[in-house]
């Protein structure tokens, strides 16, 4: 062959091999390779699963939530440590279904808004870090009702308290006298309670919030909404919020923790289903609309109650596209005060005591409440009272009107 030909040839094969035997060092030596080694020193990350909205940790599950008693993953507690509660009121009007989260709150409470219609205050802490961080992830969000600001200030000095406006005084913008009765207007008293100062601005109000934080999503559900059905919150942009007003978990003026006199529920109760269960199946209007009515039915093989309304219809949360679930159901029976006003605000008294019912493993407990002050927790008893001990894991309490009909079936 000609030398001047071959030469090239050498070239070429020469520049082959050297390439060849660099990568094969980068790979051999520099990347980690599928050892015992490698594995141990593996950080564990969350996941996506199949179920929109969800994210899946993996890891031993050994950290106590201090608010549902569920047990977590370190990774996890990782990340609910760096901030306190948030409680965001989220609607129950009809058009306003299929709802957004309600299923990663470790407690829910329902009471009536207006006319009949209730509202949910989700408690997101421990299991709102299954929710999905890209999506807007709560919501339709809607306004604030003084008695569920009782219930929020359980759950620190400032807590965070997300909502669309509230009742107020209406003199602020009309310029007349005020038609809102005084014991109902809820902002005016987020005021008071310090929620709107400087270094306590636990007030998460989609008013002052932005669009990355907020956003309305009319066409969400496949439907299109009505506006006023369609606002939406990122619960990790509200907790970022928080933390850029000095409220992580702890006050920044203060350096406490939110938690330093949080007093927890006992969650001591087995999980374990009933041989001879008395409640299967529990049912329930609010003010007679059946579109409001609740039906929770029991299911033996989970050990959990699944949540109906509108006489049968599944109340499904749109992020996990699943029936809504809860190992614990508490019906606390409150002092009822319909219209007091002009718009029609009504109060409930969750401060004071009462009767109640615990409902969990397929049975049904007769209980009473107590609740001393704003700020203090509502304890629940038993008949001999001791402490009620909870199932770990999600709670709803059912607030109702003295004398509601409540039917349960064995």
């Amino acid at each position: 062959m000609n030398q001047n030909k071959l030469l090239p040839i050498i070239s070429y094969l020469g520049i082959f091999l050297l390439v060849t035997g660099g990568s094969y060092f980068l790979f051999n030596q520099l990347l980690p390779t599928n050892t015992q080694k490698s594995k141990s020193t593996a950080k564990i990350t969350p996941t996506i699963t199949s179920k929109p909205g969800v994210i899946s940790f993996q890891g031993p599950k050994t950290e106590v939530c201090p608010i549902n008693g569920e047990l977590f993953t370190k990774e996890e507690k990782d990340i609910w440590s760096t901030r306190r509660p948030l409680m965001v009121m989220i609607e129950n009007h009809s058009d306003s279904r299929p709802q957004s989260g309600l299923q990663n709150a470790d407690i829910v409470y329902e009471a009536v808004a207006e006319g009949g219609i209730t509202r949910f205050m989700g408690v997101f802490y421990c299991n709102a870090a299954k929710g999905a961080e890209s999506k807007y992830d709560l919501g339709p969000v809607r306004s604030a009702r003084t008695y569920f600001l009782d219930l929020a200030s359980e759950y620190s000095d400032y807590p965070l308290y997300t909502h669309v406006g509230g009742s107020n005084c209406s003199a602020a913008t009309s310029g007349g006298p005020c038609t809102t009765n005084k014991r109902a207007q809820a902002i005016e008293q987020i005021a008071s309670y310090g929620w709107n100062n400087k270094g306590t601005w636990g007030d998460l109000s989609q008013f002052s919030l932005s669009y990355k934080v907020c956003r309305r999503e009319p066409e969400r559900t496949g439907e299109t909404k009505d506006t006023e059905h369609t606002m939406y919150c990122s619960s990790k942009e509200l907790w970022n919020v928080a933390a850029s007003r000095g409220l992580t978990n702890q006050t920044e003026i203060k350096k406490t923790a939110w938690d330093k006199t949080y007093r927890p529920w006992s969650f001591k109760a087995e999980d374990k289903a009933s041989s001879s269960p008395t409640a299967k199946t529990i049912s329930f209007d609010f003010w007679g609309d059946k579109n409001y009515s609740v039906t929770w039915k029991y299911d033996p093989a989970t050990n959990r109650y699944l949540r109906y309304h509108s006489g049968d219809v599944a109340h499904v949360d749109f992020n996990t596209k699943e029936t809504i679930y809860t190992k614990n159901i508490v019906i606390q029976f409150v002092k009822e005060e319909r219209s007091v006003d002009e718009h029609k605000h009504n109060l409930y008294g969750m401060i004071g005591t009462g009767k109640g019912v615990l409902i969990q493993n397929g049975e049904k407990t007769e209980i009473t409440w107590s609740k001393a002050n704003r700020n203090s927790r509502t304890i629940f008893k038993t008949a001999s009272g001791s402490e009620v001990n909870f199932i770990p894991g999600q709670t709803w309490v059912e607030i109702l009107p003295i004398n509601t009909k409540v039917s349960y079936e064995g």
